[in-house]
């Protein structure tokens, strides 16, 4: 793993966990910058899914080979403890084009399959299930590969059309991740991130990386401004402006990172075990932590032993969800191999 790359998951993973802390900090203003840290996830994601050598349903399998397992896992475990209620529908599933289809047909969608499989509990889940499909295909033509800028701006194109004219603009809700516009946004940075790696030679290492950082900061007190102006009926209208500017504060990340990971390949050795270890267990840290959460603020604890101790809990959560579902599924290859080689015999 390039080392930029590695910080910024484990800064993307830090900033969504920080976002769901309402009722841990003294004020709510603290607990933000969830869209930031996904963003930063799907670029990140982007950059490292530009070799596609494999055909689309094996690069497919081994993408939901890496998602569902956990996901069945934790769901799960909180559905048998009580902690989900199986009798409704995940949350969102009603929002998901998929459903409107099928209740259009009078065509029930089985409240397991949308705990499960599509779109689960999980926003980032359901989104990057269906985002990793026009990301494999453009990567894959060659054409659209050579020309990204070109193919995000008729991504752009239909996004603006879309938001012209079908979009309720009477109030501000355009960065509700639950919300399928959302994900224009988070094709967006992917392929950024998809961009940069295909330029990684002319990018890494190279250009100021004082102006990248300082165009990060400036883009990032902007977007939270506007979030504050947008959010008054009286110019919610203009409210797409917002998603520009977390875009260009997007690229400036990306770009500053890009352009100082020498340097952050000589942060110290037990930093960067740290950081890596983030890093590794971001999904199993997005997927426990909402239980958790709920659990911490019912004790009604005082900032900051309720940080700690909700911040310990998530950690070690995911650290056993990972070793659990990593256990099984070598368990599973194993056996499935020796039945392959009994089978050649």
């Amino acid at each position: 793993m390039i080392t930029f790359i590695t910080w910024l998951r484990c800064i993307a993973a830090m900033l969504i966990t920080n976002a769901h802390y309402t009722g841990i900090y003294p004020t709510d203003l603290i607990a933000n910058g969830g869209l930031i840290g996904d963003i930063i996830f799907f670029c990140v994601s982007g950059y490292c899914l530009t070799n596609l050598k494999t055909g689309f349903f094996r690069w497919y399998g081994k993408r939901l080979s890496r998602i569902l397992p956990v996901v069945i896992l934790i769901s799960a475990i909180y559905l048998i403890s009580g902690q989900y209620d199986f009798s409704v529908y995940a949350s969102g599933t009603e929002q998901t084009i998929l459903y409107q289809a099928l209740n259009a047909m009078n065509i029930t969608y089985p409240k397991w399959l949308s705990w499960f499989a599509y779109p689960t509990y999980y926003h980032f889940v359901g989104s990057i299930l269906v985002i990793y499909i026009p990301y494999y295909f453009i990567l894959k033509f060659k054409y659209a590969q050579n020309n990204l800028p070109i193919v995000m701006s008729v991504i752009v194109l239909v996004y603006v059309l879309i938001y012209l004219f079908a979009y309720d603009k009477s109030y501000y809700h355009i960065d509700t991740v639950r919300e399928p516009l959302i994900r224009f946004l988070f094709m967006e940075s992917m392929l950024l991130g998809a961009w940069f790696k295909l330029n990684d030679l002319k990018l890494r290492n190279m250009g100021k990386p004082i102006v990248y950082a300082a165009g990060a900061a400036v883009s990032f007190l902007v977007y939270f401004a506007s979030k504050i102006f947008f959010s008054r009926g009286s110019i919610s209208q203009l409210q797409i402006l917002n998603q520009i500017l977390i875009f260009v504060l997007l690229f400036f990340t990306m770009r500053w990172f890009c352009s100082i990971d020498k340097y952050l390949e000589k942060a110290p050795k037990w930093l960067f075990a740290c950081i890596n270890l983030v890093a590794k267990l971001t999904l199993e840290i997005y997927l426990v932590q909402y239980v958790l959460i709920d659990f911490v603020v019912g004790l009604n604890w005082l900032f900051p032993i309720n940080w700690i101790l909700l911040t310990a809990m998530i950690a070690l959560s995911a650290f056993i969800l990972h070793a659990v579902v990593e256990f099984v599924t070598k368990a599973v290859e194993k056996g499935i191999s020796k039945i392959k080689k009994h089978e050649r015999v």
